[in-house]
């Protein structure tokens, strides 16, 4: 405690001195200088919303105002012979979150998901390896040899035909198998999960997929996919939640709206970067998509241009599934949503926890994003969570989690500043 008193006192005393360098070195001329900031944030938020929601040379101008905004405040403060009293002051602002942060992570005791003894032991463990996953990250790490040599029976998918990897798992399940695994991409992974989860047998992970973001919330080695495979000799036990849509399961997240519909195009997969560039202006000036209405728990939202429902949230302002849980055990879903600047009626970023969400549109069919793989279902879609459905088997000795980063919350430094019996206020978590 000593030392996080300490370091929320450094943080107000760093936030001051921000204040002081830009009164005492820059005077009246502060205000012009947070002026010239603000505009240039506004004019670089504009020119970045007319990027992605225009096409030919309208775009390419609004690139070069974003790139020349910055340059320009830049230009101004070195005029003024400013430009070192805001790189010092910025400084000053930046130790002052890194200080109030470091202070505050005692606060977090709750951000790792408790381990349970993994027993009984598997006699007949049953993965499912995608060769074509990740690159071939399943021949390339030798996966199938290892986990044989483990004691596992491995099915390997592959040729022209098109398999039912829940039917194949289901049938490994009435053959004896008390525990399937998945080495592929994060949509396998939740068909089998699922599976798993409704016979009430273990699952393993192994993050031969390409992303592999459920193997990174649980604190896997993403980039050998081997070291997944000591749970099956030196395993623990995770219990988590799956997220259904629509009676199917998902892992991470399930995507509506912009997002959908551009990995729902066909030239998405071999051009990523073009196609979201070529697909978003129609999609952010309403031609494109359908009109989507969100309900859960009361609350209403109305024509979100992008909507992410995700297996317990994301860090905060995430809005596409791309940083991390902390914990897959809280039994909610986390539904965060963007109108993505529609002038004076975008609601902004808007974020709920809840248990079911509902969605409906304006068609009687609606592209969704389903642990990143497109799917089309009928409205309404229905999401719900199934509070520690799956038994999850990881390694003992494994990478891990980050802590995840605590919000700055300057009532909570302002106590931990105080006198040392402010220690003994109890903060809600």
């Amino acid at each position: 405690m000593g030392a996080r008193r300490w370091l929320a006192r450094l943080s107000f005393v760093l936030a001051g001195l921000a204040v002081v360098i830009l009164v005492v070195f820059a005077g009246l001329r502060s205000l012009a200088m947070l002026a010239v900031a603000a505009v240039a944030a506004v004019v670089s938020l504009a020119a970045a919303y007319v990027f992605l929601s225009r096409r030919g040379v309208v775009r390419w101008l609004s690139l070069g105002v974003f790139v020349l905004a910055p340059i320009a405040v830049i230009v101004v403060y070195a005029f003024r012979n400013l430009l070192w009293v805001a790189i010092v002051a910025a400084a000053a602002w930046l130790l002052t979150g890194m200080t109030a942060r470091l202070a505050l992570a005692g606060d977090q005791q709750d951000w790792h998901m408790p381990e349970h003894p993994a027993q009984p032991p598997a006699r007949h463990p049953y993965l499912i390896m995608n060769p074509k996953s990740g690159d071939g990250k399943v021949g390339k790490f030798d996966l199938k040899r290892k986990a044989e040599a483990l004691g596992a029976e491995v099915f390997l998918l592959g040729g022209a035909e098109h398999v039912d990897v829940a039917e194949v798992a289901r049938k490994a399940i009435s053959e004896g198998a008390d525990l399937l695994g998945v080495a592929g991409g994060d949509g396998t992974q939740a068909l089998v999960a699922g599976i798993a989860a409704e016979h009430g047998i273990p699952f393993m992970v192994i993050s031969a997929g390409t992303r592999n973001h459920f193997a990174l919330d649980l604190g896997l080695d993403r980039e050998d996919p081997s070291t997944c495979l000591a749970a099956l000799s030196e395993p623990v036990e995770l219990r988590i939640d799956l997220g259904m849509i629509n009676q199917r399961t998902f892992v991470n997240n399930a995507s509506f709206g912009a997002y959908a519909e551009v990995v729902e195009t066909p030239a998405y997969r071999g051009d990523k970067l073009g196609t979201t560039l070529n697909t978003l202006p129609e999609l952010l000036q309403g031609h494109r998509g359908a009109r989507l209405h969100a309900q859960a728990d009361g609350a209403q939202l109305e024509a979100p241009q992008a909507l992410l429902v995700s297996n317990n949230p994301y860090g905060a302002g995430d809005i596409a599934g791309l940083s991390r849980r902390s914990r897959l055990d809280r039994g909610v879903l986390a539904r965060q949503a963007a109108g993505l600047l529609r002038g004076s009626h975008s609601a902004g970023l808007e974020l709920l926890t809840t248990k079911q969400i509902t969605i409906t549109a304006d068609e009687p069919q609606i592209p969704v994003g389903v642990d990143g793989e497109s799917v089309l279902m009928p409205t309404p879609v229905t999401c719900t969570v199934s509070p520690g459905a799956l038994r999850v088997w990881v390694p003992r000795d494994r990478p891990g989690i980050v802590a995840p980063k605590p919000p700055v919350n300057w009532s909570r430094l302002r106590q931990l500043a105080g006198p040392a019996q402010a220690d003994r206020i109890q903060v809600p978590q």
